[in-house]
């Protein structure tokens, strides 16, 4: 079986978002930087993925210059980075050729966020064929605010509302969601 790590949206656009200081996994560098060394180690593909909102004037917009790996974190010749404008990694990218031409059959999966993009991702690999871990420690995310909520509120507001459901929630929902259904469940330490 050949394998591909696959890193998604360890970028800098999230450190100017103002919940960054509640993210759940504030050692995700050092997490990836683990995982990537163990890929490289075993001569699987890295493969690293940013997000993109093109002509948004957000964090994510390209001309803003955040949407570049954190600091800690570099690429080496031959390793793909793709740019993504959907939330999983395949839609609006070539991701699934680039893996077929690598006769990719395995992907790992770590980054940002644990819910979104990396949930996301992992179902539409799954249901494209591939066998998929998820190291759900080698992942981040956010405290999620009710959809009733009001936008803009100051991030100690978000976390004191009773209503905002906390990272370890989130965390723990995408693994039993993803579970034995769409992927394995691994861990750093499994991994390196």
């Amino acid at each position: 079986m050949t394998s591909a790590l696959v890193v998604i949206d360890v970028q800098n656009s999230f450190l100017q978002r103002p919940t960054w200081p509640a993210i759940s996994n504030p050692d995700i560098v050092d997490d990836v930087t683990a995982l990537v060394g163990a890929a490289r180690a075993k001569g699987d593909l890295v493969v690293w993925v940013l997000h993109t909102e093109p002509g948004s004037g957000g964090a994510f917009d390209p001309e803003s210059g955040h949407v570049e790996l954190m600091d800690g974190l570099e690429t080496r010749e031959g390793e793909p980075v793709v740019r993504k404008t959907s939330i999983n990694a395949f839609t609006s990218t070539n991701l699934q050729q680039l893996l077929t031409r690598h006769g990719v059959t395995h992907l790992d999966i770590c980054g940002i966020q644990t819910e979104q993009c990396c949930e996301t991702t992992t179902r539409v690999a799954s249901d494209l064929g591939y066998d998929v871990g998820f190291v759900i420690d080698a992942t981040a995310t956010f405290p999620i605010q009710h959809r009733d909520a009001k936008k803009d509120r100051p991030l100690e507001e978000i976390l004191a509302d009773p209503q905002t459901r906390p990272t370890d929630e989130v965390v723990r929902g995408t693994e039993y969601s993803l579970a034995g259904r769409f992927a394995t469940i691994r861990t750093v330490a499994e991994l390196v």
